[in-house]
Parts: C-alpha cells; sequence; structure tokens
C-alpha cells in the first residue's frame, strides 16, 4: 500500500507525445481532481454495496460503479 499518493506530473510526460510543460499549479489541479474522481468513485462503490446489502466493498461494486463514472466523466 503507498504511503502518498504518485506524483502525476511524470506520467502526464511520459504520456504525451509532444513537449509538455506542468506548472506546480496544474499539477496540484490535476492530483486534486484525481483525489475528487477517487473519492466519488468510493462513494459510489459503498453505496452500491449498501443496495446488495453487502458490508464490503468487492471488485464487482468498484467495476460497475467505474464503468457507469468514467461513461458520465466523457460527456
Amino acid at each position: 500500500m503507498w504511503k502518498k499518493a504518485p506524483k502525476l506530473k511524470g506520467i502526464i510526460k511520459s504520456k504525451a507525445t509532444t513537449h509538455i510543460n506542468v506548472s506546480p499549479a496544474s499539477e496540484a489541479m490535476i492530483e486534486l481532481l484525481t483525489l475528487v474522481f477517487l473519492n466519488g468513485l468510493a462513494q459510489e462503490a459503498k453505496d452500491k454495496a449498501f443496495e446488495e446489502k453487502s458490508a464490503t466493498i468487492r471488485a464487482q461494486h468498484l467495476n460497475a460503479v467505474s464503468k457507469k463514472m468514467l461513461k458520465k466523466a466523457r460527456g
């Protein structure tokens, strides 16, 4: 288990096809949006587990919710 979130700046630079500069403020916004997305994902998975009367959040709950949230995020 990681003790802190990985720096996304390196991941973005490695996946970009052109040279990209990411300022510290932009990096902070990217990490904040990622944390907000993960928080929403956790909340939705918890609700899904509660609907199915399960005491624990399982992989099937996360898979179902993540597909729905990613479709919603695309527009």
